[in-house]
Formats: C-alpha cells, sequence, structure tokens
C-alpha cells in the first residue's frame, strides 16, 4: 500500500478504510487497554496520532518504540473524538524500523536552547521549530524562482571557483591542490589564484548582455572573522541582473520581489508562521501583513543622514555623510522613522565598489539598500557604470588591476548598455520571516568561523 503523507492525511475530506503512515514518535502515552502514540514526518507542523490498542498484534509491533523511533504504521484514519484533531489513525499494524534509547536520545519533550541545538543541527530538523524553519525556507526558494519566472527572467548558474574579486575586499577563501607551504601558482591546478565566489554578479552582467533578465540563486562565500549573529562564511545569495534597465526599475524589483515572498509564505505556511508567531517574535504574523499593506519608504542617503543626525538618538557610530550605515541606522529607520521597508539610495561613491554608476554630481552612485525592520539591510544593489572610461578609471582608483576584468570591460566596448542588479541575502530575507535573530538557526548546517562540523 502507498504511503499517504500526514499533511495529506489530516487535510483529508473522508475517513480511510485502509492508510499507511511512516514517521518518527513524537510521544507515546501508554494506558491499560491501549497507546497513544504521535508520529510526525516532516511534511507539516501537526503530528498525526495512532491509537494502538494493547494485546494485538500491532502493540506487538510497536513493543517498545519511544520518543525518536521511526515507524511504519498501517490502519484506518477515523474521526476523532479528541479536540483539535478532526483525524485519528487505528492502527491495525505497526512496524519499527529504527529505536531510539530514551537514555542516549537528545530530543526528548521538553524544550531546548537554540544554543544546544546547534551542537546537534544533524537531529535538529526534527523539532517543530527547525522543521517549520525548513519549510519555509522550501517555500521561500520556490517563491523566489515563480517571482522571477513570472517576469521571464533566465535563471542562471554562475561559477562557484572564481578567480575574480567582485567586491574588491579580498576576504576570500582560497581553494588550491597544492601542498601545505608550496607558493608556485604555475603548479596548481588553474595555474593562478583560485577563491570560492563572494558574488556571482559580474557573470551575471554578462548573462543579463545576451539573455536580456537573468538571476542567479546560489551559495556565497566569505572569510570574514565575524561572529554576529546576522553573518556566516556560507550563505545563499538571489542575483538579478536586467539590461536596459536604470535605478527605479531596481528599487520597484526588489520591492516587488519582498512582498511577493512574504505573500507567499503567509499563505502556504501559516501554521509554520503561527508558531514563531506564538513563541519566538510575538506580532511576527501582522508584521508580515503590515509589509503589504503599504508601499516601501524611499529616501537619498544625503536625506537619511539628516534623519538620522536629527533623531535625538545617542548612536554608537557617529553618522556623517560619507560613512557607511551601520546596523543600528537601518534599524532606526526601517523601525522608528519609516516603521516599514525603506530603500536608500544614491550612496557616497568612496563606500561603494567599484561597479556602481557615478552620478552627475560626481559624488554619488547609483546605488540602492533595501532596509528592514529587525534586520537592517535585506538587499544591496546598483546601477551598473556601463561607460568604458568612467569603469576603468574606478578600477585603478580602488587599487585594482583593470587587466583582471578584461572580460568584464568588454562588456562596454560591445554593446554597453544601462544595466542594473541587486543581492538579496536568502538567510536574512528567513529571517524576517520567521523572526529568529540568529543567522545560524536558518541554515540547517551553518559554517561560521571555527565551525565547521557536520
Amino acid at each position: 500500500m502507498q504511503r499517504t503523507l500526514i499533511i495529506d492525511a489530516l487535510n483529508s475530506t473522508s475517513a480511510q478504510p485502509a492508510i499507511v503512515l511512516c514517521g518518527w514518535i513524537r510521544t507515546r502515552r501508554d494506558a491499560k487497554d491501549f497507546s497513544f502514540v504521535e508520529i510526525n514526518d516532516g511534511s507539516c507542523l501537526a503530528n498525526m496520532q495512532c491509537i494502538v490498542d494493547a494485546g494485538t498484534p500491532a502493540h506487538q509491533g510497536l513493543g517498545d518504540a519511544a520518543t525518536g523511533a521511526a515507524v511504519r504504521v498501517t490502519g484506518e484514519l477515523v474521526s476523532s473524538p479528541g479536540k483539535g484533531q478532526q483525524w485519528e489513525v487505528r492502527a491495525h499494524d505497526v512496524q519499527v524500523y529504527g529505536l531510539a534509547d530514551p537514555e542516549n536520545f537528545p530530543l526528548q519533550k521538553k524544550r531546548h536552547s537554540d544554543e544546544f541545538l546547534r551542537t546537534i543541527a544533524h537531529l535538529r530538523p526534527r523539532t517543530n521549530k527547525y522543521g517549520a524553519v525548513f519549510r519555509i525556507r522550501s517555500e521561500a526558494g520556490f517563491a523566489v524562482h515563480d517571482f522571477f519566472r513570472g517576469r521571464r527572467f533566465a535563471w542562471v548558474h554562475t561559477p562557484v571557483l572564481t578567480g575574480a574579486d567582485c567586491e574588491g575586499a579580498g576576504e576570500m577563501f582560497r581553494v588550491t591542490t597544492l601542498e601545505p607551504g608550496a607558493k608556485n601558482l604555475d603548479q596548481d591546478f588553474f595555474s593562478r589564484q583560485c577563491n570560492l565566489t563572494v558574488s556571482g554578479q559580474l557573470e551575471a552582467e554578462a548573462l543579463a548582455t545576451g539573455l536580456g533578465r537573468v538571476y542567479s540563486f546560489g551559495p556565497t562565500f566569505r572569510a570574514e572573522n565575524s561572529n554576529t549573529p546576522r553573518h556566516a562564511a556560507e550563505f545563499w545569495m538571489i542575483e538579478p541582473e536586467m539590461a536596459f534597465a536604470d535605478l527605479e526599475d531596481l528599487m520597484e524589483l526588489g520591492e516587488g520581489l519582498t512582498r511577493h515572498v512574504v505573500d507567499h509564505v503567509l499563505t502556504r505556511c501559516e501554521s509554520d508562521v503561527n508558531l514563531f508567531d506564538s513563541f519566538v517574535d510575538k506580532g511576527l504574523r501582522q508584521r508580515l501583513q503590515d509589509m503589504l499593506a503599504a508601499p516601501f519608504g524611499r529616501v537619498s542617503y544625503t536625506e537619511a543622514v539628516e534623519i538620522l543626525q536629527k533623531s535625538g538618538k545617542d548612536f554608537a557610530f557617529p553618522v556623517a555623510f560619507g560613512t557607511d550605515l551601520q546596523t543600528e541606522h537601518e534599524r532606526y529607520l526601517a523601525e522608528e522613522h519609516f516603521k516599514k521597508p525603506v530603500i536608500v539610495y544614491d550612496y557616497p561613491k568612496d563606500i561603494k565598489a567599484f561597479y556602481m554608476r557615478q552620478n552627475e554630481d560626481g559624488k554619488t552612485v547609483a546605488a540602492m539598500d533595501m532596509l528592514v525592520p529587525r534586520i537592517g539591510e535585506l538587499i544591496g544593489g546598483s546601477q551598473r557604470e556601463e561607460r568604458l572610461p568612467t569603469l576603468e578609471a574606478r578600477i585603478r582608483e580602488m587599487g585594482q588591476n583593470p587587466e583582471d576584468y578584461w572580460w568584464y570591460l568588454e562588456l562596454r566596448r560591445f554593446g554597453t548598455v544601462p544595466h542594473a542588479g541587486f543581492g538579496l541575502g536568502f538567510e536574512r530575507l528567513l529571517m524576517l520571516l520567521t523572526g529568529i535573530t540568529n543567522i545560524r538557526d536558518v541554515i540547517p548546517f551553518p559554517r561560521t568561523p571555527g565551525n565547521l562540523e557536520f
């Protein structure tokens, strides 16, 4: 008999005389005449209660199986007399696939700290919280693809191994086949230094000049020794690039994408969002709904600095034109001043990357950051510099060698075009959707300084 997922069994419109469920035991309560066994298979937050009558072959098959054991239950789906549940299964047969020793199984029925659960990342998806996190992650990822597909963007795959430093910061992981201590790059696999990518942007720009609208969605890496709740060494980025587009088009795209994913998750993950609203971040659902109710705010960097300076807040980092906005500044703008997501645009060129298009004032570039409550920066992007002389001069000004970007410069030499793109940190989006405050808890197996388990 074909297995039925618990989510489908719970949504059944009628009783079923025969059904097979598989899952892990969450709780077991033994009475004189029967056992109540609740199982979960990860398809949804809710468990299915199974009634196993004492003295039956099913009860013998159940044996001593307790919390954590994997089982297969065959029986009938019947109406449940219990409150809060429409259906339950009356078991005819139980097969135990794998026991979990109650003395050693770490996920007993009690509240566990996030710090403890990070040490058993291989088991934490079986908890309510982390099952919900990763279901939301799955649906959010689907929503990203759905959004871009509906706007005729091509999904492209940019290299993980690269010889270019997109951000110009040098905080990259090196990849080599040389023995420790060897220094002759001519003998390395690529005969030059190779790194893990910090962004697929440059390659996406090349693809956009042929396909028009593209996006990449994959892992990126930063060798940044930041032990903060917002940084990880490996994370996923959503990076669209559009030919024949400017900064205004980009801001519209970023707002549209954010709204689409929020709406999708609110619709498709109702019980999971409610879990976080109840136990992690009170008011989460209302805050997400409010994001859909009104347009996002927009303000120039110059105006944002003035707002911060007039706020009367005692910020840890002083605010002045030419300084990068810190998380405390970003959150003040989104949470206290605008009280909704806000896009800040036209940043000083001296604090931005070489590829951002310089504005006519000579001081700023056509860059934008989307700031959201509780997180700060969610999206960072810009109109790209399409003018060859200006781009070459900017690369040199940043202390880099134009020859390292020969192919990138040729995009400006052969049919250059106004174009724009951004990067959205997928894990920060998940933090927004769940109210979770530590990036380590929205990644199945986080990679942070000193942590390479699993």
